[in-house]
Parts: C-alpha cells; sequence; structure tokens
C-alpha cells in the first residue's frame, strides 16, 4: 500500500482494483472477448459519426443528437474498458489517486451526457411523429445545437460537483476497490470521512440525471402512443416502429441496469452482481447502439451501402466539384 503521511493521518495515494471476479484460466478468454468489444464499440461508433457527417441526407436533428451520442458512447467504454484490460495483464492492478478521480469524472460526464442525449433524440421522435407538417420549424438548427450544448454543460456540472466532493473526503485504511474502474459508490464505502452530503448529493442529482430524463422520455412515447391509437392504421404503425424502434432499444439497455446501481449507492449489492450490472452498460451497451442504429435505420444502411460500393456520397461529391472548380480558375 503506497501512503503518505500527513500530520497524524495516513493519506492513500493510490488504488489497487480488484477487476472481474474470475478464475484464472478465465482471464485471457475474457481479455481477448473485451478487446474485441472494446474495438468492436470504437470502430462502430466511429463509423456510424463518419458516415453521419459525409453524407449530407443525414445532416438532420436525428443524426445530430445520433453522432453525439455515439461520440459519448465510444468516449464511456475508453474510460473504462483500457485500464481494465490492462490491469488484467498486470500482476499490480493500481491507479493513482489523481487518476481515480480523473476516471470517476470522466465516467459521470459521458454516462450524463448520454442520458440527457436520450431525451433529446424521444423529444425530436415525438415531434417527428405527433407534428410532422411542423418538424422543421420545431427542431430548427438553433434549437438542436441549444439542446447538444445544454446536455454538455450539464454534465461538466454534474460530473464536477460529485469530483470534487470526493476530492474532500479521505482514505486512511483501505485502498482496494472491488470493481474495475473507480465507481463513485465504491469509493464512498472506503472512506473515513462523514458521506452524509455526498449521499444527498447523489441521491438529488441522481433523479435529476436520470430518473427525470426517464420519466421525459416515457412521457414522450406515451405521448406518441396515443397519437397512433387516435387514428390507427398499419401504416401509422409501422412508421412508428421504424422511427423509434432503435432509440427504444437503446433506451431500455442503458436505463435498465444504470437506475438501480446509481441511485442507491449505500445499497447491500453483491460485488459480482454490481460487476455484471456495470459490464452490461460500460461494454455491451455501448458495443450494441451501432449495431442497432445500423440494423434498424435504412438511411444508416444506405450509406454504408454507398460506401461499400465506392460511390460518391453528395457531401464528398460536391467536395470533388468545388476542387474541379479551383483547378479550373487556376487553368484560366
Amino acid at each position: 500500500m503506497t501512503c503518505l503521511l500527513v500530520g497524524n493521518q495516513t493519506i492513500i495515494s493510490e488504488f489497487i482494483l480488484l477487476g472481474l471476479p474470475i478464475q484464472a484460466e478465465l482471464k485471457n478468454p475474457l481479455y481477448a472477448l473485451f478487446l474485441a468489444m472494446y474495438l468492436t464499440t470504437v470502430l462502430g461508433n466511429m463509423l456510424i459519426i463518419l458516415l453521419i457527417y459525409v453524407d449530407s441526407h443525414l445532416h438532420t436533428p436525428m443524426y445530430l443528437f445520433l453522432s453525439n451520442l455515439s461520440f459519448s458512447d465510444m468516449c464511456f467504454s475508453s474510460v473504462t474498458i483500457p485500464k481494465l484490460l490492462v490491469n488484467m495483464q498486470s500482476k499490480k492492478p493500481t491507479i493513482p489517486y489523481i487518476g481515480c478521480l480523473t476516471q470517476m469524472y470522466f465516467f459521470l460526464f459521458f454516462g450524463d451526457l448520454e442520458s440527457f442525449l436520450l431525451v433529446a433524440m424521444a423529444y425530436d421522435r415525438y415531434v417527428a411523429i405527433c407534428y410532422p407538417l411542423h418538424y422543421t420549424v420545431k427542431m430548427s438548427p438553433k434549437l438542436c445545437s441549444s439542446l447538444v450544448v445544454l446536455s454538455w454543460v450539464l454534465t461538466t456540472f454534474h460530473a464536477l460537483m460529485h469530483t470534487l466532493l470526493t476530492s474532500q473526503l479521505s482514505f486512511c485504511t483501505n485502498n482496494i476497490i472491488p470493481h474495475f474502474f473507480c465507481d463513485l459508490s465504491a469509493l464512498l464505502k472506503l472512506t473515513c470521512s462523514d458521506i452524509h452530503i455526498n449521499e444527498i448529493m447523489i441521491f438529488i442529482s441522481g433523479g435529476l440525471v436520470l430518473i427525470v430524463p426517464f420519466l421525459l422520455i416515457v412521457a414522450s412515447y406515451a405521448r406518441i402512443l396515443s397519437s397512433i391509437l387516435r387514428v390507427p392504421s398499419v401504416r401509422g404503425i409501422r412508421k412508428a416502429f421504424s422511427t423509434c424502434g432503435s432509440h427504444l432499444s437503446v433506451v431500455s439497455l442503458f436505463y435498465g441496469t444504470i437506475i438501480g446501481l446509481y441511485l442507491c449507492p449505500s445499497a447491500n449489492n453483491s460485488t459480482i452482481k454490481e460487476t455484471v450490472m456495470s459490464i452490461m452498460y460500460t461494454v455491451v451497451t455501448p458495443m450494441l447502439n451501432p449495431i442497432i442504429y445500423s440494423l434498424r435505420n435504412q438511411d444508416m444502411k444506405g450509406a454504408f451501402k454507398k460506401i461499400l460500393e465506392g460511390r460518391k456520397l453528395p457531401l464528398s461529391a460536391a467536395l470533388d466539384f468545388n476542387k474541379e472548380c479551383r483547378l479550373d480558375d487556376r487553368k484560366r
């Protein structure tokens, strides 16, 4: 244990991450599995961002939110999985105190960002189905940009608040974290300081960051369902499923595992249960999101098919045209 002596108090300078509760013979196969899943996550989300950037047909509010969601997913996995992979091959899986707080900050930041972006996407689907004739007016570029900026600002404030509160705590004796990353609830269980304020802020802010967005998403889809049932038709139902199916799948994956853990940080959840649920939303969900959106979205599949066939996308064609015009001007 590496500690610093400040006055009469011993302060921990690093933590030991116990990682996954697995047997030694399973370590290498799981290492290969997590590495493959992480690479799939990064490449899949980068592909979605690239397709949205180069295809002008995808320059719409829904795909603006989706590109930000893909970036958030990619970073969310990158906060924890690379360190997990390194520690799985290390004899001493440690993380410095500052590194632990940094990891916790970015984990909260990108997790919160995904929650707010899912709300923005739910509102976009609500307007598209319930007010199709006023969609371009209601979902103006200014409003979409404001929603994205607001999401980033709120998540910055929330993550910074918890990081600063945690930095005021003392860790005196136990520096072993029974997890594969620096989770806020795990750190609170190790501290020798009073965590009453921390738990109150987690309960309040957790409700604002998780429960309120989840209720707004539920309300949006309740209005969508009500709008469809008012004028029931096979075409309307198909349109709703094709428009909202991908988003609902992602919402179910994300909120299905995260709410129970982070609204009750002092709950006596077993280590194995916490680890499995954490693997679900840090590894599995970010990997499945690009697959879900790619398979269920005709526009994304169309843009990807154009790339595979070597056809020029509208934006790239326009850029080539501008280059040709500049060359002609130089010749003249």
